[in-house]
């Protein structure tokens, strides 16, 4: 079963439906689920060394009691999913092109879910500044691929391309918040969805596709159920 994840790697509840998802699959062991990450920048005009993590929280949610409550309810979310937030740590919210194009990268190797949870681990774990290239050439390393050849590609404009056009693909499908997940190129569904319910998508997915599906993503399909947890831009 194909299932593309719609995701920005410097969103949290992104982190949280990846653990959902797994265990949403976990209940349908005969479900060989192939795992497609899609970017989606939640910050497309970020400055490349990006902001201070504190004006950022300040400009994108609007006032400390407001965030404060955001992150306390994201980490209530995090130790339901063995997910430990440490959100102090975090002292700069970064561009998020350059970590994508690792995910790319290690696409090809595939080990693009390992990349993945590498990021999060990264960056809301330990509050590495995943945009800084030193920091992506050592994750990389960690996922045991070459840190040489991806920085080469860093070097280049490989992928960069790739990334924006898939982000403006995405905005054309009317999404505007992440996790997104999609099944079979046919059933969609926005937020960090508990498990029963990505196991009911899941489930609608192997009785058959819909009459007009989400071929390749196309800009004219809908998206079944609405938002619950995520992240908007």
């Amino acid at each position: 079963m194909r299932v593309d994840i719609i995701f920005d790697t410097i969103c949290p509840w992104c982190f949280v439906g990846k653990r959902r998802l797994e265990r949403a699959l976990a209940q349908r062991p005969t479900v060989a689920a192939q795992i497609h990450w899609r970017p989606f920048l939640l910050n497309p005009d970020m400055p490349e060394q990006g902001i201070p993590r504190a004006a950022y929280l300040e400009r994108k949610f609007g006032g400390a009691a407001r965030v404060t409550r955001m992150l306390n309810s994201l980490a209530e979310a995090g130790k339901a999913e063995s997910i430990d937030f440490c959100f102090d740590a975090i002292q700069v919210t970064p561009n998020s092109v350059d970590s994508h194009r690792l995910v790319q990268f290690a696409h090809r190797h595939g080990v693009a879910n390992q990349a993945v949870e590498a990021l999060f681990q990264a960056y809301f774990v330990h509050g590495r500044n995943i945009g800084d290239r030193d920091e992506l050439l050592g994750i990389t390393e960690d996922c045991d691929l070459s840190a040489d050849e991806f920085e080469r590609m860093l070097n280049s404009n490989e992928g960069r391309g790739e990334i924006y056009l898939d982000n403006a693909q995405t905005h054309r499908l009317s999404i505007n918040g992440v996790p997104c997940f999609i099944f079979e190129n046919a059933y969609g569904i926005a937020g960090a969805q508990d498990p029963d319910i990505l196991v009911r998508m899941i489930d609608m997915a192997i009785e058959g596709p819909l009459n007009d599906p989400l071929s390749s993503l196309r800009p004219h399909g809908d998206l079944v159920g609405k938002s619950d947890h995520g992240t908007r831009q």
